[in-house]
């Protein structure tokens, strides 16, 4: 092997150092694509590494500490009645700033940070609040494009944090995990302030803890079958929780999807008066080339058409995210409404050009290429496979595979079986991993027995998948792709090194 066995050895002294992180309730779409296997990593990391000053670092892992303390995101009661008792004693700072709300199964992310990076390219100061993180919790609430420091972290939790104690001394329940970040990320955005707020749901739309805000865009990505147990058993069930977040006069931007979600949401929008923009009518993707790291698009917006716009992030979804992200800003900005003009496109240019997502096929290593992607459905696995099979030329790929126990993982699995020459069977930190052996069983009715290596221990499992992948030959052209949980990517990003 070309790297060292000990990369590797402190796999148990890093998952001891990290606080437990919370579930991956926040679907994770298939990500961004490279487009060669020999390109190298991206410059730079937008994912913060744990505070360098010790007492820094002590401090916030206390904070961890006191919200892991609370209901985590898999534990839900239906309502919005503690975050907006939260709100009306803090002032209802999330008032303080219009905003763009997201929901969808698939895609929220990327597309929460495409909006991002264009606001922020047209000088307006943003607050994104995402979910869940990759590997530390900070990540989830950004300002000016990038996550707030721990010193910030930790300050605007203290500075809430009576007025928690307070709503939870008066409700039935204390306040859950999710409900103080989102207070966090709201008192946070007041503070700054900011001049727009991009907000991704934790789950659903009407109950969820972000919809207390009251957006002038919605958007909606694409809406597949996930959290069936709490939001529906069809794309239109799903859509009707989801359609919570179009607010009275809003407008609509709504991704491609299937049709009895779209029936749901047109009829939502109709009842609140929302202006709809639909992806294949109002807006698109007129054209698109693969390119070196990336793609070339030429999108369609609500007020005309932007050519030689560059996305270094690989796959036609990823394509559709940045139309979606696109049409958003425009309709910010009253273009396709009021305004019958476009965006200046160089500006259009520069935010794309500058946009990533972290753990969505993000190359961590090379000779052979490791890849992290934090697909963890089966729509998201599709697109990812899709994705790997247009952007780049592996002669034999292994798949290192850890799954969450709520997930559909034979659907996953089946989703990967094409384009897997071997699979890994492994676990990540998370206690909601699904078991190993279970996993294996599935795996091997999936891809057969001789296809199914199993390692219980994640560094094991990739170093395992590395030697597979070495079997072909320095310049063969094998790969590692390394998925099935946000948990699973974090871990891997940590054991090599993205950190």
């Amino acid at each position: 092997m070309s790297e060292p066995r000990d990369e590797f050895d402190q796999f148990d002294d890093i998952v001891d150092a990290e606080t437990d992180r919370d579930p991956d309730l926040a679907v994770i779409e298939a990500g961004s694509r490279t487009l060669r296997a020999q390109a190298g990593p991206p410059q730079g990391d937008p994912v913060p590494a744990r505070p360098s000053d010790p007492e820094v670092d002590k401090a916030l892992r206390e904070v961890e500490t006191e919200l892991a303390s609370r209901w985590g995101e898999t534990k839900l009661e239906p309502s919005v009645r503690r975050i907006a008792a939260l709100m009306d004693v803090l002032g209802e700072p999330q008032r303080a700033y219009p905003s763009i709300h997201i929901t969808g199964t698939n895609g929220k992310t990327s597309t929460a940070r495409m909006i991002e990076s264009l606001l922020t390219a047209f000088d307006l100061r943003t607050g994104r609040y995402t979910s869940p993180h990759v590997q530390t919790i900070t990540e989830r609430i950004s300002l000016d494009g990038a996550p707030i420091s721990a010193e910030r972290f930790i300050e605007t939790y203290q500075d809430i944090k009576p007025y928690v104690e307070l709503v939870d001394a008066r409700e039935e329940f204390r306040l859950s995990f999710f409900e103080v970040m989102t207070g966090m990320a709201y008192a946070a955005f007041a503070d700054a302030p900011v001049d727009v707020a991009v907000v991704e749901v934790g789950m659903g739309g009407t109950w969820d803890a972000t919809n207390v805000i009251d957006a002038s865009v919605a958007v909606v990505t694409p809406i597949d079958l996930d959290h069936t147990d709490r939001l529906g058993e069809t794309p239109g069930a799903i859509a009707g929780e989801k359609s919570g977040i179009i607010k009275q006069g809003a407008t609509v931007v709504l991704a491609q999807q299937p049709v009895d979600a779209a029936q749901v949401m047109l009829k939502k929008a109709v009842e609140v008066d929302a202006t709809v923009a639909r992806e294949g009518m109002e807006f698109g993707v007129v054209e698109r080339e693969v390119a070196v790291g990336g793609q070339l698009l030429t999108l369609r917006g609500l007020g005309g058409v932007y050519d030689d716009v560059f996305l270094p992030l690989h796959g036609a979804h990823q394509a559709h995210n940045a139309a979606v992200a696109l049409a958003a800003v425009e309709a910010f900005f009253g273009i396709g409404a009021d305004h019958a003009r476009t965006l200046d496109i160089d500006t259009v240019r520069r935010a794309f050009a500058a946009a990533s997502s972290p753990g969505r096929l993000e190359v961590v290593r090379n000779s052979p290429t490791v890849l992290l992607d934090a697909a963890h459905n089966p729509a998201g696995a599709r697109a990812t496979a899709e994705g790997v099979s247009e952007s780049f030329g592996f002669s034999r790929l292994i798949g290192v595979v850890s799954t969450s126990s709520d997930k559909d993982a034979r659907g996953l699995l089946e989703a990967f079986e094409p384009i897997f020459a071997e699979v890994v069977v492994t676990a990540n930190s998370s206690p909601r991993a699904t078991d190993v052996d279970a996993l294996a069983a599935i795996a091997v009715e999936v891809f057969g027995d001789d296809r199914v290596v199993v390692e219980p221990r994640l560094d094991d499992a990739i170093e395992a998948a590395i030697t597979l992948a070495e079997e072909e030959g320095e310049y063969a052209g094998a790969g590692v792709l390394v998925t099935g949980s946000i948990f699973t990517v974090g871990d891997a990003r940590l054991l090599l090194g993205r950190r």
